[in-house]
C-alpha cells in the first residue's frame, strides 16, 4: 500500500484517529503499537464498528478485503499521508513554536482569523510528531487557513515538524528556560526553536517578529518577507493596556481587553492582532475576537470561587514562565497565597532554578508560599512543602486557605488542578 493508492480512500473518510475508543463510522484507524499493547489486534473490531479502513504494521493482521492494510510503520505512513495531503492544500499555513505561550497564542490567532476565515487549528496540545500530522489530516476542503502549533524538547524536532506542516508563515513566541535537559541548555533552546526560522528562510516564507525580543530581531535581521510588531517603526504598533489584572492592547487609539491575566500575554495578543490586520481583518473584529476568547485550558485562567480569585496556570511551568507568573500575581490587590509545583525537565539546572524561584517568591513577599513536588521540597525548608498533590489535598482538607487571591502554577506532571476542589 502506498500513499497515492490510499489517498482516494482517505478523502472518503470523516476523520483519522489513533484512539480505538473513539472510532466512529467512516473513520480511518491507525493501529499504533507500544511496549504494552498492540492496537492491530483491534483491527477487525474497528471495521465492525464502522471504520472505513485500518492501518496496521504487522502483516499477519492485514485483510485487504476488509480494508485492513499493512505498512512497515504506522507512524511513518501517518506522517507521509499528512505530507501528501498538505501538498494538495492551497491555503495559508501558520506555524508557531516557542518556550512559553504557544497554545494561548495559537488559540488567540485562531479566534482572530476566524472572524473572517474558516480556520482549522491544532486541537488541545496535539503539537508533536503524531499530533501535527493528525491536525493536517483533519483539514477539509471548506477550510481556508490552518494554524499549526509545534512543540519540541530536543534538537531537530521542529525541523521534522516543519517538513510535515510546511508553514507559509511562522512565529516563535519566545526563547525561555524550558526543556533545558533535552535541548542541552538555553543556547540549545534557541537553536532548537530557531529551526522554524531556518525552514522559513530556506523556503522564502514569512516570519512574524516581535521587535522587542532581541533574539528574534537578531535571528531575522536583513530577512524578508516578515511581519513585525513591537516598535514604533514596526508594521503594527500596539500599546499595552490592562483592566482589573486582565491584559489588553491599544491600536491606533482603540482599546481591547482580554480575559487573560499577565503582562506576558501582551505579546501573544500582539501576534494574533498583527496576523489579523495582515489578512485584512478590521480592528473592530479583532477586538470582538479578543474580548470573546475565554481561556478554559488552565493557562492564565482567572476563576472566581467563594469571593476569592484563583489564577490557574497549571498546564506548564519553567523558570521563565514561573518568574513572569509570580511577578504578575504580586500586583493583585489583597492577601496572596501561591501554590507552585515543580518545574520538570531542567536536568542539571533543576536545583539552582528551583532555589531561584523560591528566593524570588520570598523576595516578592507573598502571604503564604506552598510548594508541591520533590524538587521544590529539596530546597524548601521554611515554607509549606509537599511531595505531591495527594499530600497537599490532605492538608487542605484540614486547613482552609484564607487569602483573597490564590495562584496555582506548576508543570503538567504535578497536576495541581487536582487540588482546586479542596481550596
Amino acid at each position: 500500500m502506498n500513499i497515492e493508492q490510499f489517498y482516494p480512500l482517505f478523502l472518503q473518510a470523516d476523520k483519522v484517529t489513533i484512539d480505538s475508543r473513539k472510532i466512529a463510522r467512516n473513520d480511518i484507524f491507525f493501529a499504533f503499537s507500544g511496549d504494552n499493547f498492540n492496537a492491530a489486534t483491534l483491527a477487525e473490531k474497528a471495521i465492525e464498528d464502522g471504520a472505513l479502513a485500518v492501518i496496521v504494521e504487522q502483516p499477519e493482521f492485514e485483510n485487504k478485503d476488509r480494508n485492513i492494510f499493512y505498512v512497515p510503520s504506522t507512524l511513518e505512513f501517518l506522517q507521509q499521508l499528512a505530507v501528501y495531503h498538505r501538498s494538495q492544500l492551497n491555503i495559508p499555513f501558520i506555524g508557531l513554536t516557542g518556550s512559553n505561550g504557544k497554545t494561548t497564542t495559537k488559540e488567540l490567532i485562531h479566534a482572530v482569523l476566524s472572524e473572517k476565515f474558516n480556520v482549522q487549528y491544532t486541537y488541545g496540545n496535539l503539537n508533536n510528531h503524531i499530533g501535527v500530522p493528525l491536525t493536517i489530516l483533519s483539514i477539509k476542503p471548506e477550510h481556508e487557513m490552518a494554524v499549526i502549533e509545534m512543540g519540541a524538547n530536543h534538537q531537530k524536532e521542529i525541523e521534522t515538524l516543519c517538513t510535515i506542516a510546511q508553514p507559509d508563515f511562522g512565529y516563535i513566541t519566545n526563547f525561555g528556560k524550558a526543556h533545558l535537559e533535552g535541548f542541552g541548555g538555553f543556547e540549545g533552546v534557541i537553536k532548537g526553536k530557531s529551526e522554524l526560522y531556518d525552514y522559513l528562510k530556506e523556503n522564502q516564507q514569512t516570519i512574524i517578529v516581535n521587535e522587542n525580543d532581541p533574539i528574534q530581531v537578531e535571528k531575522t535581521e536583513n530577512y524578508s518577507p516578515k511581519i513585525t510588531f513591537g516598535k514604533t517603526e514596526s508594521d503594527y504598533n500596539f500599546e499595552p493596556f490592562s483592566e482589573d489584572h486582565f491584559v489588553g492592547l491599544i491600536y491606533q487609539g482603540e482599546k481591547t481587553v482580554s480575559k487573560l491575566t499577565g503582562a506576558y500575554n501582551f505579546t501573544n495578543l500582539c501576534a494574533a492582532a498583527s496576523l489579523g490586520l495582515h489578512f485584512g481583518i478590521g480592528f473592530e473584529k479583532i477586538k470582538h475576537a479578543v474580548e470573546q476568547y475565554t481561556p478554559t485550558n488552565m493557562r492564565s485562567q482567572v476563576v472566581k470561587k467563594e469571593n476569592r480569585t484563583l489564577v490557574l496556570d497549571t498546564y506548564n511551568a519553567n523558570p521563565s514562565s514561573m518568574t513572569a507568573s509570580l511577578n504578575n500575581f504580586i500586583t493583585f490587590e489583597g492577601s496572596k497565597t501561591i501554590i507552585i509545583g515543580d518545574m520538570l525537565e531542567l536536568g542539571a539546572e533543576s536545583e539552582k532554578e528551583h532555589q531561584n524561584i523560591l528566593k524570588l517568591a520570598k523576595t516578592l513577599g507573598f502571604d503564604t508560599i506552598i510548594t508541591v513536588g520533590k524538587h521544590f521540597k529539596g530546597v524548601n525548608v521554611s515554607d509549606l512543602a509537599f511531595e505531591n498533590t495527594a499530600e497537599l489535598t490532605e492538608y487542605l482538607q484540614q486547613h482552609k486557605i484564607q487569602s483573597e487571591n490564590i495562584l496555582l502554577k506548576g508543570s503538567r506532571g504535578i497536576a495541581l488542578e487536582k487540588v482546586i476542589d479542596f481550596i
